[in-house]
């Protein structure tokens, strides 16, 4: 019952820490993906890479409904975004800003984990409005309803301003965005810049599972030599680098989960052996070969990290279940404007992961005991009742 609770406890303690990084990482993904990036976004080739210093040399054009007919597969909106940047204004302060002209319509269902914090949204806004990040609109000192210029370069070299209104603040995951960042319906940004088209498509499909397959069969449809696919993953730096970390510290609570489990299950099934020494004797004497002792202790073994492997896992799941309906209080990440509530998000994989770790570390942990039991001599094993 102790190697058994031992054993309970370790794969309790790993799938509940590896469902709390799952969830975290989900969050973060479909954060990500629903705020800013889409599943798939299309540009110039090149434009990532060069597009920086001179975005308008890449521009796509405005009908969308190539991609659409190249797709195959489900598809909840392709947002046109024209990327710009300038000065914004109000009365006598002047700050730069990172703006992006979007289609109102069409960015809807990729503004999941925006929140409005105030006024409205560019849909109910109007053609002549804009919504600004919560850090900006502080610095700036604007609210809901104030006018604003925004003072932009053209390609041309000449410059170009629009007065539009504050239809609300917005804040997302990201505070640096947030401090930066504004959104302008497309025409007006088109009007600012007096340009034409769009810098990207952003796509959003159905599932995240379905990327790599939009993916290959975008670029299976679409000519090279005038888009470029990009899945979200490879924009999302951020992210992988939280991954990689994560995927790190999983492993790390791992091998100390099966460092504990097989010391702990050693030294009980070494009693085991040793308290058992003359019925090892006995079977021996009464013809009982040496394979037969070995095969015995380790099926004991095996039924004990199948057991605990079983219970554990179930364990786990029910907590998992019960932490999730009250959730867990997190504060404000680095680089995040807020904190939220997490949860516990036990995946197959994940609960499979937990049951072999008990299962393997037991089978590993008991097969020395197995081969001493195995090995003893009869007279020895006999003399020891003495």
């Amino acid at each position: 019952m102790l190697a058994l609770a031992i054993i309970c406890g370790g794969v309790v303690s790993y799938l509940l820490a590896g469902g709390f990084i799952n969830w975290v990482l989900w969050a973060m993904r479909e954060a990500a993906i629903q705020s800013q990036l889409g599943h798939v976004q299309i540009t110039r080739p090149g434009y990532f890479r060069e597009g920086v210093s001179d975005p308008y040399s890449f521009l796509l054009d405005r009908d969308t409904s190539v991609v659409a007919s190249a797709a195959g597969f489900e598809v909840r909106t392709i947002a046109p975004r024209l990327a710009f940047t300038g000065l914004l204004s109000k009365d006598e302060t002047t700050i730069s800003f990172i703006g992006e002209g979007v289609d109102p319509e069409a960015e809807a269902p990729l503004s999941w984990a925006i929140t409005v914090m105030e006024g409205t949204d560019l849909r109910a806004g109007g053609p002549d409005s804009v919504v600004l990040g919560e850090g900006l609109a502080a610095n700036l000192g604007v609210h809901p309803g104030d006018l604003v210029v925004l003072l932009g370069n053209t390609p041309a070299g000449g410059v170009n301003a629009v007065e539009l209104t504050v239809a609300g603040t917005f804040q997302t995951t990201s505070k640096a965005y947030d401090d930066t960042a504004l959104r302008a319906p497309i025409e007006v940004a088109r009007r600012l810049m007096r340009v034409d088209g769009a810098t990207s498509w952003v796509v959003l499909l159905g599932e995240t599972g379905q990327t790599d397959a939009a993916v290959h069969a975008l670029r299976g449809r679409l000519p090279a030599d005038r888009f470029e696919v990009t899945p979200w993953i490879e924009l999302a730096d951020f992210y992988t680098k939280t991954v990689e970390l994560f995927d790190t510290q999983v492993n790390v609570v791992r091998i100390m989960i099966a460092l504990i489990v097989v010391l702990s299950i050693s030294n009980t099934l070494s009693m085991a052996v040793i308290e058992r020494t003359t019925e090892i004797g006995t079977s021996m004497a009464l013809g009982v070969r040496r394979r037969g002792i070995l095969a015995l202790f380790i099926w004991e073994g095996a039924l004990l990290g199948l057991a605990a492997g079983v219970l554990g896992v179930a364990l786990a799941l029910a907590l998992g279940q019960l932490i999730s309906a009250i959730g867990i209080p997190m504060p404000p990440p680095p680089g995040m404007s807020r904190g939220y509530v997490a949860e516990i998000a036990i995946s197959p994989a994940l609960a499979v992961d937990g049951f072999l770790l008990a299962f393997i570390t037991t089978q590993l942990a008991g097969l020395p005991s197995a081969w001493r039991a195995s090995r003893m001599n009869i007279v020895d094993a006999l003399r020891h009742q003495a």
